[in-house]
Formats: C-alpha cells, structure tokens, sequence
C-alpha cells in the first residue's frame, strides 16, 4: 500500500480550570468506570470505536499485552452507555511527574453525532485531573495531553479545542495508507 501524509496534533490542559465543559446530552447517559480490568472488554472498546478510524497499533497485542497494561497502576477506562449500551469510552494512562495521557478516547460510530462525545470527553479530562484522588501515593496531575491526527473523525479536533485543550505540537509523517479493520476483518463496506 502507499504511503500518505499523517499529522499528528498533540495538546494539553496544565491545569484543571482550563477544562471547558460540554453540556450532558439528552436522555440517559451514563458515564462508569470499568474498574475490573478486561481485556476482551478493552479490545472491544479498541476495535469498536477505532474500526473505522484506522485504529491498528493494539489490534495484535495479546491477551497478556492487555492484561498487563491495563493492570499498571492508574491506569483507568471511563466508560459512557447510552440506555445500557456501551456507546465510547476513554483510557487514562498515567505517566511521570503527574502527567496523565488520554490515550484513548472516542465513541462506537452508531452513536457519533448525538453531544455524547463532548460530555464524555469533558467527563474524562476532569477524571484525569483527579486521577491522584483514587490512587494512593500517585503525584497529583499537574498535566493532562493527547493526541488526535488527520485519520480521526472530523469532529474531533474542534473538540479537543472547545473542551480547553491547547495545541503544544504538530508532526507530519509519512505512513502506510491501510484499510480500516472495522471492529472485525470486512466490518465496513469498502
């Protein structure tokens, strides 16, 4: 397959007030933490909310991959489930210093487009800025970034931004053009 430009946008909230919250949707969300870590869970959420997005970096990690990153301490996956359905999540990965990645974050395509994104979002960012609470001993977060780059949905960049997060850097890469796996091989029309 050729190769196609990526770039790779990385922003940061350094404090908690830069957080701007988005409005709950209507109707019955909920946000929880999956607190017992899964790994056929965690590579549903993966594989669901990244399929058509070109989500591949964990797609061959193995069952013990899973379990051992899920299992490093701090690590969180919030959850938001429309009327009982799972509909997007957003995994925390804390690093040194009270750094504290997003490293994940996203919703299941059938429910894009419903202000579930924004709330699940702002929900996370704030659970970032109070990861220490909920982990005894962890340095208390002075810093929350992530990342989003040109294969993500539309709408994501704007709602980085709109959320309070602030651009610090952006790279341009050359890198495989592949074909989104959906969340099983054929899941999408090509």
């Amino acid at each position: 397959m050729p190769n196609i430009p990526v770039t790779t946008w990385s922003l940061e909230q350094t404090s908690p007030t830069d957080l701007l919250p988005a409005q709950a949707p209507q109707g019955p969300v909920r946000i929880e933490r999956a607190e017992v870590p899964s790994p056929e869970f965690s590579r549903y959420l993966y594989a669901s909310v990244g399929g058509d997005i070109r989500w591949i970096d964990r797609l061959g990690w193995t069952y013990a991959q899973w379990q051992e990153h899920l299992d490093r301490p701090g690590v969180e996956t919030w959850v938001a489930h429309d009327r009982g359905t799972p509909a997007g999540y957003v995994e925390l990965n804390p690093q040194d210093d009270g750094v504290v990645e997003i490293e994940y974050f996203g919703l299941i395509p059938a429910f894009r487009g419903r202000r579930i994104g924004g709330h699940l979002l702002s929900y996370g960012a704030a659970r970032a800025w109070d990861l220490a609470d909920r982990w005894p001993g962890m340095t208390d977060t002075k810093r929350v970034w992530l990342h989003t780059c040109s294969l993500d949905g539309e709408h994501a960049m704007d709602n980085y931004l709109r959320r309070g997060f602030k651009l610090f850097d952006t790279q341009v890469e050359e890198k495989p053009e592949v074909t989104a796996p959906g969340p099983w091989p054929g899941a999408y029309p090509v």
